[in-house]
């Protein structure tokens, strides 16, 4: 049972190192907001990750198969909505600051719950994550012992390793937004966070379907 949550944490760490577009927003989100949202955004990445493990250690050879044929257009969407995205955040970048008042709405990812939400449903756009989560499941064979159990186990034990990474790019967006506290750092880091994940969504346009 111990190999199969070491499984689920080198799987979990496998798909989230990798610093992708997901990872340059959730930096961008912290540095611009609080580490609560950030964290947020960092939570909806490892639930991803772990509703992906879980349909690979739960049959996910056929699923993967069964989403092979959606996954051009599932990468449009997710190229469309990181552009998007980059645009958002631009324009909130460059508009002229509204007046401070005691109420503050907050809009776009600016609450975690906004922040959660919009980024679980953007990570849940790559079906490459369950092809590569089945890929290890097959590979590992039969884990032994109450299959519902291991599997419990390695889906903990990428979720655990998805968070931690995550939740270590907020903290690091957190310190990159106290170290720029004046307005032109903040700009500067808001349009270089929006060009930098315009160029990761051209780059998805441009990748193999099974690019992940």
């Amino acid at each position: 049972m111990t190999g199969a949550f070491l499984a689920g944490l080198v799987a979990g760490y496998g798909v989230a190192v990798p610093v992708g577009a997901i990872a340059v927003l959730i930096l961008g989100l912290s540095a611009r907001t609080s580490f609560r949202v950030g964290a947020a955004a960092a939570l909806g990445v490892a639930t991803a990750d772990g509703v992906y493990a879980a349909v690979a250690a739960l049959g996910g050879a056929a699923l993967a198969g069964l989403l092979a044929p959606f996954a051009d257009p599932l990468r449009l969407v997710a190229a469309a909505v990181l552009l998007v995205l980059a645009g958002h955040g631009a324009w909130r970048a460059l508009r002229p600051p509204a007046a401070a008042g005691p109420q503050v709405v907050r809009r776009g990812l600016d609450t975690p719950a906004r922040a959660y939400l919009a980024i679980l449903a953007l990570t849940l756009l790559n079906p490459a994550t369950v092809v590569y989560f089945a890929a290890l499941v097959l590979g590992r064979g039969d884990p032994g012992g109450s299959e519902a159990v291991a599997a419990g186990l390695f889906v903990l034990g990428a979720f655990l390793a998805s968070a931690s990474w995550q939740l270590l790019i907020a903290g690091g967006g957190t310190l990159v937004g106290r170290a720029l506290t004046g307005p032109r750092g903040r700009l500067l880091t808001a349009l270089a966070s929006s060009a930098i994940i315009a160029a990761l969504a051209v780059a998805v346009l441009l990748s193999s379907p099974g690019a992940g």
